[in-house]
């Protein structure tokens, strides 16, 4: 323990022993990089730290948004589970059934495509109530 015997002398020996005890008290194991203690360095910014004070804090809301949504797992629609990762901009692949998606260039699904896709089954849902009222007829 070289520490022990420089000139400034900072942590004594009772200290570091205390302070090991403490830690084993809160944890509950001599592993001391066990628990949560380090700090919160991003706790507002989050993924938007790297930018630092640079930009203006709205597009580094702005970015934090697409970054988050961009990074998240989805839902697979085929097998169910929440596999889905970004490939590229725009290809979306599920790891538990190796399915390759095209989506959005953030998100899987974006607000138009959905407006699309509920526009295609109204109408289908339509055309089959026509259809079934002419074989009725």
């Amino acid at each position: 323990f070289f520490f022990f015997f420089s000139s400034r002398r900072r942590h004594t020996r009772s200290s570091l022993v205390s302070w090991a005890r403490r830690c084993v008290q809160e944890t509950g194991t001599w592993d001391f990089n066990k628990g949560n203690n380090m700090g919160k360095r991003t706790h507002k910014v989050g993924i938007c730290g790297k930018f630092g004070t640079r930009y203006g804090a709205s597009l580094r809301k702005m970015i934090k948004k697409f970054e988050e949504s961009q990074h998240a797992r989805y839902t697979c629609p085929f097998c169910g589970k929440t596999a889905i990762k970004r490939q590229a901009v725009g290809i979306w692949k599920c790891r538990g059934c190796n399915k390759l998606i095209a989506g959005g260039a953030w998100e899987l699904t974006t607000a138009p495509a959905l407006a699309v896709k509920a526009t295609v089954h109204r109408l289908k849902k339509v055309k089959l109530g026509a259809t079934k009222t002419k074989e009725d007829k």
